[in-house]
């Protein structure tokens, strides 16, 4: 169980803020790349960078004997998380950082819906409204029928719903294989995958896009170890609220940097998602506190 102590809840919450700053690092360096490489070959040069980090894991899973039922299940994610790749790519190119972000933050609530689908967890009442507030969020940042929606807002429909997907299909080998396999198996999926489907659109990479596609695989490298550090330090309902700050500093750089108009609708929605998903995450760690308590009741 993670140790809840004040000290290590503020160091789960440094870990977060600095998981944070990487991913608006990684938006950023995506948005200045521009569109002028196609969606498919900037995710696929970030996953071909991804594999070179991810070298020395490999080791690591060939000696964890991965059985077929195993490899099915991990070949699905990669599936899946390559289609949401490729539509980040492509809308983060086209919409302002802020919304993509903002949008982002919803993959928890699909995460919750498919869990209570397909994983059989309970949905109580209160979670209900949690993930019913998580989706007014996403429209209130959408405004259907208020504004234009240009394509990279409806790719950044489908990007939460296929991570949401992702996240499942680990949760599901994380029984069975260690962090370090799932994340190296995954990287190497989205290589392959991904390769039938950058060649025909390939257009040769100057070294300056090169060099920001390293960039944008080392940030994204860092975040997900970051990420996992801030877990382990604490627990998730004390980690995810400052996922926020993300946000804040989206809207920031979007508006300094890039000359991006601050849309007061996108932040309201953001936080909306945010307080959603904080209350999911907090429930959890009551939900798995008590099972704990339980079982240790039952072995006296």
């Amino acid at each position: 169980m993670t140790d809840t102590s004040p000290q290590n809840a503020f160091v789960g919450i440094l870990w977060m803020v600095f998981t944070g700053f990487c991913f608006v690092g990684v938006t950023a360096l995506v948005k200045i790349l521009g569109t002028r490489l196609p969606a498919p070959q900037t995710a696929f040069l970030r996953y071909a960078f991804g594999l070179v980090l991810v070298l020395p894991a490999l080791k690591a899973v060939l000696a964890a004997k991965i059985t077929r039922k195993q490899l099915g299940i991990l070949s699905v994610r990669g599936a899946v998380h390559t289609g949401g790749v490729i539509l980040w790519f492509f809308a983060m190119a086209r919409i302002p950082i802020a919304d993509v972000t903002a949008m982002n933050y919803v993959s928890p609530v699909y995460v919750t819906i498919a869990a209570a689908l397909f994983l059989g967890e309970k949905l109580a009442f209160r979670r209900i409204i949690a993930v019913s507030l998580g989706l007014v969020g996403a429209l209130i940042i959408l405004r259907p029928g208020f504004r234009e929606l240009n394509p990279g807002h409806i790719a950044m429909i489908f990007v939460p719903m296929s991570f949401g997907a992702s996240y499942i299909l680990a949760k599901r080998a994380s029984s069975e294989l260690s962090p370090t396999v799932i994340v190296t198996m995954l990287t190497v999926v989205v290589s392959i995958g991904l390769a039938p489907i950058a060649y025909p659109v390939w257009i040769t990479p100057t070294a300056y896009e090169m060099a920001i596609l390293a960039g944008v695989a080392v940030l994204a490298t860092l975040a997900h170890y970051a990420m996992s550090l801030a877990f382990q330090a604490a627990p998730v309902s004390v980690t995810q609220p400052v996922t926020f700050l993300q946000l804040v500093w989206a809207v920031l750089l979007g508006s300094l940097v890039f000359g991006e108009a601050i849309d007061p609708f996108v932040v309201l929605g953001g936080a909306i998602i945010v307080a959603s998903v904080s209350f999911i995450a907090w429930r959890e760690s009551i939900l798995k506190r008590r099972r704990l308590t339980s079982a240790t009741n039952g072995e006296d």
